[in-house]
C-alpha cells in the first residue's frame, strides 16, 4: 500500500507495537495502551474513553487485552478503509490531497467546515508542510479510527475530538475530561458517524429504509454482512452528527427505530419526539479557554484607559458646584456651559498631576489590573454558562440560537455575577483613588491603610457599601452592553456572507476595525442609560475619603443629598470623561476577546 512492500509494512506495524508496548508484555490492556499513545505522543493520548473504545475495537475475542495478531489485523482493515476513501477524495489521482480537494470532498460529503478551520485541519495532517497530504500522513494520523467504512464526517469528528476536543457546542476543550457526560466517545462516532451514507465512496450496502423527512442526517442503515469486519457485528443508527464546528446549525436529533417487525410484516418507521438529557451542572461550565480571553481582555483595556478613569473617580468624589457652568446651563446657555465644564476637566488634570504627576494619573491602576481580570473573566465565562442555562430552557440545548430576551438576560445576570465577585476589590480602589493627595501616601503603603481603615471602620460591610446599587445598576449595563455587540456582530456577519458570497459564518466574521466601533458602540449606550446608578454607587464606596468628605445613611440618602446639591445634572457628573474611557476601554475589550476566542478556536 502506497507503494509498500508486505516486508515493510509488516516492520511498520512491528515497530509501532514495540513502541505502544512500553511494558514488553506482549499485549496491551487500557494503561499500557494508554501509555504507549503517551509514548509516541500521538493526540489519543489523553482521551482516556475513545482509548477504550479502541480497544474494544482491536479486541477481538472481548478479554480485554490485544495482541499483536489482533492490533495488526485492526491496522490492516482500517488502512484498507482510509486508502479508499484517500483516493476517493483524490480527484486527479496524483497520489496527493490539496486543500482544493478536500473542501471540494468536505461539501460533497455534507460537512460545512469554514476555510480558517479547513486550514487549521489541514495544517495539523501535513506534517512535512509541503501544502500537501500524502497517504503516508493521512494513515499515520487516522490509523486509530475503528474501520467500517470511515468518511469525511467521521475523519473531521475524529480529529475535532482528540486533536480540538470540541465540546458538543463547538468549543475547544482544553483538556480531556473522562467523566460521564462530557466530551465525544469513539462509540458515538462507531456506531453514529461509520455507517454513515458517504456519496464519496461507493458502499455495497442495502438501500436505506425510506424517510418521511427531508432531514438528511436521519438515516437507518442496514448491515451488509458480506463485508462486515471482525470488530462491527451491528447495524447503525445514524442521528445528527454532533456539530464539529460551532457554525453548522443544530437540528433536533429525530431518532428512527424498527422494532417488531417480522419478515412477512411490511416495515414500519417509528419516529420518537427528541427527549432533552437531563441536565448535569458541569453541562453549564464553558471552555476555560472563554475565561482566559475575558481576563486578558479586561487586563489591556483597563490598562490603556486608567488615567481615564482615575480622572472619573476624581470628578464624582467632587461634590462642589463649578457656579458659572451650572448659571451657563441654567440660562440655557449650551456652549457657554460646555466650555465651563472642559474648564472644570482641565482643572482636574491639574490637581491629579500636582498630587504625584504620571503615578497620580496611574493611581489605583494596580489594584484595578488585579480587579478586572477576573471581573472580565467571569463577566464573560458567566455569560456562555447563562446562555447554556437558558438554551436548556428553552428546550434546543444550543446557547447560538437563544431568544433576543433571553440573550438580554443571559448578559444582565453575567454582569451581575461579575460585580459580585469583585466588589470589595472595586470599593477599595475607589476609596485608594479619592485618599490620594498632594504630599500623602502612594502605591502599596496607600493600599494597605486605606484597607486598614475601611476594616477599622466596619468590617467586611465596608468593602461590600454600595453593593445592592452596583447589582442593579451592572444589570442593564451588561445587557445592554453584550445584547447590542452581539446583535450587530450577528448582523455583519450575515451582511458579509451575502455581500461576499460566502458559506460559513467563521469566515464572515467583523474585522478588527469593525469590532471596535461596534464594541465602542454598545458600550457607550450602556454606560450612558446607567451612569446615574453607577455614579450614586460610586459615591456610597467613596464616602468619608479625603476627596469625598459626605457620609450617606444607604441609597436613598446619597441620591436625596446629590439632587439637592447638584440637581439632577449632578446625577451625569463625570459622564464626558466616563464615555471617554469606556468607548476605547469596550472597544479594546472586544477586540482582544474575540482575536484571543479566535486564537483559542472558541466561536
Amino acid at each position: 500500500m502506497n507503494g509498500e512492500s508486505a516486508e515493510e509494512r509488516e516492520g511498520r506495524l512491528r515497530d509501532l507495537w514495540r513502541r505502544l508496548d512500553v511494558r514488553k508484555k506482549g499485549s496491551l490492556d487500557m494503561p499500557a495502551l494508554k501509555s504507549g499513545l503517551q509514548n509516541i505522543n500521538h493526540p489519543l493520548k489523553d482521551a482516556d474513553s475513545l482509548i477504550s473504545d479502541m480497544l474494544g475495537a482491536c479486541d477481538i475475542n472481548h478479554d480485554g487485552e490485544i495482541t499483536y495478531e489482533e492490533f495488526v489485523r485492526f491496522c490492516k482493515e482500517t488502512e484498507r478503509q482510509l486508502r479508499t476513501l484517500f483516493d476517493a477524495v483524490d480527484r486527479n489521482k496524483d497520489g496527493r490531497l490539496d486543500k482544493s480537494e478536500l473542501a471540494q470532498a468536505f461539501e460533497k460529503a455534507g460537512v460545512m467546515v469554514s476555510n480558517a478551520r479547513l486550514d487549521r485541519f489541514f495544517g495539523y495532517i501535513d506534517k512535512d508542510h509541503d501544502g500537501m497530504i500524502d497517504f503516508t500522513e493521512w494513515r499515520d494520523f487516522l490509523l486509530f479510527i475503528p474501520a467500517n467504512a470511515p468518511g469525511l464526517k467521521a475523519v473531521f469528528n475524529f480529529y475535532s475530538s482528540t486533536v480540538l476536543k470540541l465540546t458538543a457546542e463547538g468549543d475547544v476543550a482544553m483538556t480531556h475530561q473522562p467523566s460521564s457526560g462530557i466530551g465525544m466517545t469513539l462509540d458515538f462516532l462507531k456506531n453514529s458517524l461509520f455507517g454513515a451514507v458517504i456519496q464519496l465512496v461507493p458502499q455495497p450496502s442495502h438501500p436505506p429504509v425510506p424517510s418521511d423527512t427531508d432531514d438528511e442526517y436521519t438515516t437507518i442503515m442496514q448491515p451488509d454482512i458480506a463485508a462486515a469486519t471482525p470488530f462491527d457485528h451491528k447495524p447503525h443508527i445514524i442521528d445528527t452528527p454532533p456539530n464539529s464546528d460551532p457554525h453548522i446549525p443544530t437540528k433536533p436529533a429525530r431518532r428512527k427505530t424498527t422494532a417488531g417487525l417480522s419478515q412477512a410484516e411490511p416495515e414500519h418507521i417509528i419516529t420518537t419526539p427528541p427527549q432533552l438529557p437531563q441536565l448535569k451542572l458541569t453541562d453549564l461550565v464553558p471552555n476555560v479557554g472563554y475565561f482566559i480571553a475575558g481576563g486578558l481582555a479586561g487586563i489591556t483595556s483597563r490598562t490603556v484607559t486608567a488615567p481615564l478613569d482615575r480622572l472619573k473617580v476624581y470628578l464624582i468624589a467632587q461634590t462642589g458646584i463649578a457656579a458659572d457652568a451650572v448659571s451657563a446651563a441654567k440660562g440655557g446657555q449650551a456652549v457657554e456651559a460646555t466650555k465651563q465644564a472642559s474648564r472644570t476637566m482641565l482643572v482636574a488634570v491639574k490637581e491629579l498631576w500636582a498630587a504625584g504627576g504620571v503615578k497620580s494619573m496611574f493611581a489605583g491602576n494596580g489594584i484595578n489590573v488585579v480587579k478586572v481580570m477576573p471581573e472580565s473573566a467571569v463577566k464573560f465565562g458567566s455569560y456562555e454558562a447563562c446562555k447554556r442555562a437558558v438554551a436548556h430552557f428553552e428546550g434546543h440545548n444550543d446557547p447560538r440560537n437563544i431568544s433576543q430576551p433571553s440573550q438580554f438576560v443571559a448578559g444582565g445576570v453575567a454582569g451581575m455575577a461579575a460585580q459580585a465577585v469583585v466588589y470589595p476589590l472595586d470599593t477599595l480602589k475607589f476609596r485608594m483613588q479619592c485618599e490620594t493627595v498632594p504630599g500623602g501616601e502612594h502605591g502599596n503603603k496607600l493600599l494597605l491603610h486605606t484597607a486598614q481603615k475601611m476594616w477599622a471602620r466596619n468590617g467586611i460591610v465596608s468593602f461590600y457599601r454600595g453593593l445592592p446599587m452596583g447589582l442593579v445598576g451592572m444589570f442593564p449595563y451588561a445587557a445592554i452592553d453584550l445584547f447590542t455587540f452581539e446583535t450587530l456582530k450577528r448582523k455583519m456577519v450575515v451582511r458579509n456572507m451575502k455581500l461576499y458570497n460566502l458559506k460559513h459564518e467563521e469566515d464572515a466574521l467583523p474585522g478588527n476595525f469593525t469590532l471596535a466601533l461596534m464594541g465602542g458602540f454598545s458600550g457607550a449606550i450602556g454606560a450612558s442609560i446607567v451612569y446615574p446608578i453607577n455614579l450614586l454607587r460610586t459615591r456610597l464606596q467613596s464616602q468619608g475619603t479625603a476627596a469625598h468628605r459626605r457620609t450617606y445613611t444607604g441609597i436613598a440618602d446619597v441620591t436625596r443629598q446629590t439632587i439637592k446639591g447638584e440637581g439632577f445634572r449632578g446625577l451625569f457628573k463625570g459622564l464626558t470623561p466616563n464615555l471617554l474611557k469606556v468607548v476605547p476601554a469596550v472597544s479594546i475589550t472586544y477586540v482582544v476577546y474575540e482575536n484571543c476566542k479566535k486564537a483559542l478556536h472558541l466561536h
